[in-house]
């Protein structure tokens, strides 16, 4: 194949409507905007405009409430975990810390601390420290023969 025979595959690419360029191209005139009105014009943006009445989204109550200092968990699962052991990227002789799944690639970024979840099977005798865990992740962990330490912070739920 040579350059000059690249080509794209039929019904790739599709030509550009050619709008207001006389009645012979079927889309003269107006250019297939009607007659008159607001959406005629250029220049309009009708998102929830209901044409004066009150709009839906003004109408329906407002509930909730978010926390303007509220805290983001990266959350890991306890199955992760023991998959990650199992290929090698974590030592579970080791002690298992935020910065070591950091490093492991098992999480993106630490946010506002680690969280473990009991998602999954733990078969690893491992000490994981980490900010917080949910009580089945300590119970799994302890089950297993390891320990979850919680380094608990102001406000956190361990």
């Amino acid at each position: 194949m040579k350059l000059n025979e690249l080509h794209d595959n039929p019904g790739a690419t599709k030509r550009a409507k050619r709008v207001a360029r006389g009645p012979g191209s079927g889309k003269g005139k107006t250019a297939g905007r009607g007659i008159k009105g607001q959406k005629s014009r250029s220049g309009v943006a009708l998102n929830a405009y209901e044409g004066g009445q009150m709009p839906l989204y003004q109408r329906l109550p407002k509930r909730g409430f978010t926390k303007p200092n509220r805290k983001a968990f990266a959350v890991v699962n306890l199955g992760l975990i023991q998959k990650f052991i199992d290929e090698g990227k974590l030592d579970a002789k080791a002690e298992i810390t935020e910065d070591a799944l950091l490093a492991s690639g098992l999480i993106r970024r630490k946010l506002d601390g680690v969280r473990v979840l009991a998602k999954g099977e733990f078969k690893a005798k491992a000490k994981l420290t980490v900010t917080g865990a949910s009580k089945g992740a300590i119970a799994a962990v302890e089950q297993a023969g390891g320990s979850l330490a919680v380094t608990a912070q102001s406000g956190d739920a361990a």
